[in-house]
């Protein structure tokens, strides 16, 4: 059996994963991907919160399953050396005061280390809640990393548009509006992947069935999510047809998939534009004396795919 490929020399960047395990699965998904990249040293997990009254989370405790979720993928791929934590159950109150829990804690912790030179990313695929909160706690982390957010509603001026029957406020923006206006007044370096962008990562559920359902438990555990939520939605009257948005899992692509030589996500298309202001309604202000902000898009979905479908593989035998 053909073992993965792992870098002479280890890893070369930290990662802290912050996801909502319990919502949408798409995260699992990037959570096992990231697991499995050998060039990345996955140092925390965190399960974070969903909207209030967001109906993935029935039981108001969004967190704590997604970090019962995430601790079981993380067993299937023979992880279980990754710690998880729990974040806050709720969002920010005010843009001056953090929830103060042991997710933001870590955060702090793993940026402001001074026995690594290996560079920190904090990859979001849903609210900003813990990265906000640990800014809050200790503003010089902003120097200390680099945040990658799935997130936030197309930007105008770039010339993208939102799709029919969008909703009012974007998805994970909604989660902690008040934190993704924190972030992106902040100077955190930030790589944002829109709305528009991550919804380019569809993949065809027949693809799924050859290539991720056979692979192991893990396999027939993800590709399992995908089938509960499209029956689950189907109850409501929505024919969800036969592709998933595996719209997470950019944060792999961006991370652990870059180029050797000159690293960076070279693949993939980014816009470099300052940093707007979100307003009290979700959508952009200007701000054209705003930090700058990577926003992607063009993402390199063939390679995202391929990667994972063969890591699973390898993974698997």
């Amino acid at each position: 059996m053909s073992e993965a490929f792992r870098p002479p020399v280890g890893a070369r960047f930290r990662v802290i994963s912050d996801n909502d395990y319990a919502g949408d699965p798409d995260g699992l998904y990037q959570l096992a991907h990231h697991a499995l990249s050998t060039s990345v040293d996955l140092r925390v997990v965190i399960g974070s919160h969903l909207a209030v009254d967001d109906p993935f989370d029935a039981s108001g405790c969004s967190a704590g399953n997604g970090a019962a979720a995430a601790r079981r993928v993380l067993e299937l791929v023979e992880r279980a050396d990754v710690g998880v934590i729990a974040g806050s159950e709720l969002p920010l109150e005010e843009p001056t005061e953090p929830r103060r829990s042991a997710a933001a804690e870590a955060i702090v912790a793993e940026a402001m280390r001074t026995d690594t030179d290996l560079p920190l990313y904090v990859v979001l695929g849903a609210g900003l809640t813990e990265l906000a909160s640990a800014y809050l706690i200790e503003p010089a982390i902003a120097d200390r990393l680099t945040a990658v957010w799935i997130g936030g509603p197309e930007h105008a001026s770039l010339g993208a548009a939102a799709p029919p029957n969008a909703m009012p406020v974007e998805y994970n923006l909604n989660i902690d509006l008040i934190a993704g206006q924190v972030v992106f007044d902040s100077p955190i370096p930030l790589w944002q992947v829109p709305r528009n962008a991550y919804r380019e990562c569809v993949a065809s559920m027949s693809d799924l069935i050859l290539r991720v359902k056979p692979r192991g438990a893990i396999g027939a555990h993800l590709f399992q999510t995908l089938v509960d939520i499209h029956e689950t939605v189907a109850s409501h009257g929505l024919n969800m047809g036969e592709t998933y948005v595996l719209g997470d899992s950019p944060l792999v692509l961006l991370t652990a998939l870059q180029t050797g030589f000159e690293a960076d996500p070279a693949s993939s298309a980014y816009d470099l534009v300052p940093r707007p202001r979100i307003g009290e309604n979700g959508a952009y202000e200007s701000n054209p004396d705003g930090h700058p902000v990577r926003v992607y898009s063009g993402l390199d979905v063939r390679l995202m795919l391929e990667d994972l479908y063969a890591k699973l593989e390898l993974a698997t035998g």
